[in-house]
């Protein structure tokens, strides 16, 4: 039931990060990757199909925003652009560029190196929640249920939700469920 879950949130974040994706880049829905020796670059899964008629993924938004850029590539460096396009419905926390580079230096390209894969998706995993719930109906919330199995606080303050300390600057509908741009990458407690 955990795997289940852990990729259903999975899915859900990696569709918000390809939808919010530089709309300029639209009509490119793969990914290009540097292989390591290992790897092969072709990436299969049903998030490289391209479809024209269906309302967009999470990851599609993502992708196709010129403010998640670096969200976009930590999901294809993580390799979770499969788990963001499952049915969902899965809510996306999708932090932007200035939001990662408020991070301390060094820490984007430190945790995009590949023997850092399985650190980086369990970060991405924490902005993933199952579930379709507006700005508004998240107030009604104390903590949300995360896809690598953590759990992230909700706080009102002013009026506006704050999730994990994050606020959120705007919401996005998708297909498969919800994404919300926020200010501050989210980054899971340590034991």
């Amino acid at each position: 039931m955990k795997t289940i879950k852990q990729l259903f949130f999975l899915f859900a974040f990696v569709a918000l990060i390809c939808s919010c994706k530089n709309e300029t880049k639209k009509d490119s829905t793969t990914s290009t990757v540097t292989a390591t020796e290992n790897e092969s670059t072709e990436r299969t899964g049903q998030a490289f199909i391209k479809d024209d008629e269906s309302k967009p993924t999470v990851l599609s938004i993502a992708i196709g925003s010129k403010d998640h850029t670096t969200l976009v590539a930590a999901v294809q460096a993580a390799q979770l652009e499969n788990a963001l396009v499952n049915a969902g419905p899965l809510m996306v926390f999708a932090p932007t560029n200035a939001a990662f580079d408020a991070l301390p230096k060094g820490t984007v390209e430190n945790l995009l190196k590949a023997e850092n894969k399985d650190a980086l998706a369990n970060i991405l995993k924490y902005h993933v929640t199952p579930g379709n719930y507006s700005k508004d109906f998240l107030k009604k919330f104390k903590k949300l249920g995360q896809a690598n199995n953590g759990y992230v606080k909700v706080e009102v303050v002013d009026g506006e939700p704050l999730i994990g300390g994050a606020k959120i600057l705007g919401s996005v509908k998708a297909g498969n469920g919800i994404v919300h741009v926020i200010d501050k990458v989210l980054l899971p407690p340590t034991e």
